[in-house]
């Protein structure tokens, strides 16, 4: 059975992840040197509120890993999708290389390790996704760190679709795009245990994932499971899970229809933001989001020839991102 552990943050990060971990009893149990890896959201080039974990969040976290093991690596790769930026620089902006030196952690830019190719079958088509090895061959405990936030394309960004971030390639993800919902599930499969440190201090409402209105939840969520941990985040964001496209996809795999089949810590019901989320779209925002849903239309947007014209009159109208 699926465990979830829900709190609010008014004891601090530190004191709420170790009760978190503490409440999946021996599915969030790390062994004397266990080899974890720590893979927070960072989608943007400095920090910011809502759009990305927060340095906090993961400094109680390495804190607490600390107690069990040393062999600790925080790890993300390159990010920006059709104007890509290193990740390795928002390592530094983000206060993260020096955080893990404080604390013997390893930081790896994962876009850079070597890989290994996964087979996703989709109803149409095998596809071959490159992975990193590390996560494959050399990781015990894998530990996502979304923030809840609205997505311009798949609706909310939460644990699933955190792992879009572990295909090494800014460009082979764009490539993916129109077939998100079979890729990220077999991700997620191919990963080691996984351990869902949802870092609700803020979400980000009407306009995600890099820009929108900064939402105070102030509360963090804690699972074995990543699937049941975004069934129960979507509910607390307003949202149902059953409209939006891919969870329902993935759910449906995975034979998950409520949280009946899961342990709460508590009822959730005192969590639940008073306002729910909403995903507001600009004219300006269509044509990601018709590239994300086509091949073809992905193609011609991001590969072909027309690519670089057609982004220079979108940026006409529609202020960059960064």
């Amino acid at each position: 059975m699926a465990r979830l552990f829900i709190d609010w943050l008014s004891q601090g990060y530190p004191t709420t992840i170790r009760r978190g971990f503490e409440f999946l009893g021996d599915a969030g149990r790390i062994r004397r040197g266990d080899r974890v890896c720590v893979k927070p959201n960072l989608t943007y080039p400095t920090f910011r509120r809502g759009v990305m974990t927060n340095p906090q969040a993961l400094e109680a976290l390495l804190i607490y890993l600390k107690e069990f093991t040393e062999r600790i690596t925080i790890c993300e790769s390159d990010s920006g999708g059709y104007n890509p930026f290193p990740m390795t620089d928002v390592f530094e902006r983000t206060g993260l290389v020096d955080l893990a030196k404080r604390y013997g952690a390893r930081i790896v830019n994962m876009s850079h390790e070597p890989s290994r190719v996964i087979t996703c079958r989709t109803p149409w088509r095998r596809l071959r996704v490159s992975l990193p090895t590390m996560l494959l061959d050399d990781t015990d405990v894998f530990v996502t760190v979304p923030v809840p936030k609205v997505h311009l394309n798949t609706t909310v960004s939460i644990a699933i679709k955190n792992q879009w971030g572990i295909i090494q390639d800014p460009a082979l993800r764009l490539k993916l795009h129109p077939y998100f919902k079979y890729v990220v599930h077999t991700l997620n499969r191919a990963l080691p245990r996984t351990i869902a440190v949802v870092d609700g201090k803020y979400g980000l409402n009407r306009s995600g994932p890099l820009r929108g209105d900064v939402v105070d939840l102030n509360w963090i969520v804690v699972s074995d499971s990543v699937y049941y941990c975004d069934l129960l985040v979507t509910q607390l964001m307003g949202l149902d899970a059953k409209r939006i496209p891919y969870l329902r996809y993935i759910l449906e795999r995975e034979g998950i229809q409520s949280l009946e089949n899961a342990e709460l810590s508590t009822s959730p019901t005192p969590f639940r933001s008073p306002t729910p989320f909403v995903l507001e779209r600009a004219w300006t925002d269509y044509p990601g989001l018709l590239t994300f849903r086509s091949r073809v239309l992905a193609y011609i947007g991001y590969e072909s020839a027309l690519a670089r014209p057609l982004h220079w009159l979108l940026y006409r109208f529609r202020e960059p991102f960064y």
